[in-house]
């Protein structure tokens, strides 16, 4: 016959007992931390691993394991996951800053035609050249882990801005220029619309005024401003 498990005493002060009832309650907290604030607060009014696990539809070993951690640790501690090690990444962080650098710099600096990356032609690139600058662990790159990398460090080598940049000492005396010929050939649109709304005798008289102040040749001054000879004949 088995023996019977002696309950392990649990003791919560008032203020672990009003967190874990505010953490049992929360809708926002994990599901794995609401489960155990629930199981503390049970086995706080009822000691027994059974009757909270047939209670909150555990397992007894599930309660017991919970319990045991909150006296080892705290009852706030016991809420969270244990750390575990994991995997360790497959891809160092000098590979990556290595591509990262790669992705900025461009394409056709290195032999290829294009002007931009691609993320395929850059996973293969990298596959290629990687282990050569001592980055074995980007022999096997896949083309997928290229984009995560990039979306992490947030480069887009598929994008490119573009700027102006005032390289002519004289640009602003040029548009000073080129913007008083367009505010000259305002006016004289302007004069024009207003020229057709006057009466034929105006506009003979504003056509002729014209005529007169137009600029003429050098040869076609004399000739022009030439004294008649039927005023001399008089």
């Amino acid at each position: 016959m088995a023996a019977w498990r002696r309950a392990i005493e649990l003791s919560l002060g008032d203020a672990d007992t009003a967190k874990l009832r505010s953490i049992a309650q929360s809708r926002s907290e994990p599901a794995s931390r609401v489960e155990r604030a629930r199981i503390l607060l049970a086995y706080r009014e009822d000691p027994s691993f059974f009757a909270v696990g047939r209670a909150l539809g555990l397992h007894h070993q599930t309660v017991q394991r919970c319990v045991e951690r909150a006296v080892a640790e705290g009852p706030l501690a016991a809420l969270d996951d244990r750390p575990r090690p994991g995997r360790e990444p497959t891809i160092t962080l000098e590979a990556k800053a290595w591509l990262v650098s790669l992705a900025c710099r461009k394409a056709k600096d290195l032999g290829y035609p294009h002007e931009l990356w691609t993320t395929r032609i850059l996973a293969r690139h990298a596959r290629e050249h990687g282990p050569a600058e001592g980055h074995a662990c980007l022999a096997n790159l896949a083309q997928g882990t290229v984009c995560k990398i990039l979306d992490q460090e947030e480069v887009k080598p598929h994008k490119v801005r573009y700027y102006l940049e005032q390289r002519d000492p004289d640009f602003a005396e040029k548009m000073a220029e080129v913007l008083c010929v367009y505010r000259q050939v305002k006016i004289l649109k302007q004069a024009a619309a207003a020229s057709k709304n006057k009466r034929p005798s105006d506009a003979v008289a504003t056509a002729s005024s014209k005529k007169l102040l137009a600029p003429i040749s050098a040869e076609g001054a004399a000739t022009q401003w030439a004294t008649p000879s039927w005023r001399l004949s008089r």
